[in-house]
């Protein structure tokens, strides 16, 4: 098991993202405007990563997986995914991916969306549940976990 400590989103992303940079020094793959492609995909990622950790900020709630929240946000980029972060972090990863020419590693991004969520997503939507009751099941039957 993986102890507790160092158990958190970034450091799987680093993981996965330490995968393909391998991935793309093993077997790179490229297309054409591979670098514009990656450069673009990784400014929306990191754009939406910020846009959605400033509204749980301003919401006053946390953005620490584990820890109970004080609001449902279902406004702003939450109105688009229950998720807007760990998105976030999957495209970051495609941009990555793209960018070191690891186009190989791609059906890696799908693995680390369902290890989050596994991991992660489903003990969120059950404290979700239990703190909002039926304000969450609301959002969660209008608002998709992903996109």
């Amino acid at each position: 098991m993986i102890a507790r400590e160092v158990d958190f989103p970034p450091v799987w992303l680093a993981g996965f993202a330490a995968l393909g940079f391998v991935a793309g020094r093993i077997y790179p793959l490229a297309f054409p405007y591979a670098p514009l492609v990656a450069a673009i995909v990784v400014a929306v990622a990191l754009g939406l990563m910020v846009i959605a950790v400033f509204q749980m900020v301003f919401a006053r709630t946390t953005v620490i997986p584990r820890r109970d929240p004080t609001r449902l946000v279902t406004s702003g980029l939450f109105r688009f995914s229950r998720n807007p972060i760990y998105l976030a972090d999957a495209i970051l990863l495609a941009g990555l991916y793209i960018h070191w020419r690891a186009l190989a590693a791609l059906p890696l991004v799908a693995l680390f969306m369902y290890l989050i969520t596994m991991r992660f997503i489903l003990d969120e939507e059950a404290r979700l549940a239990e703190h909002f009751g039926a304000d969450f099941a609301t959002y969660k039957n209008r608002t998709r976990r992903w996109i």
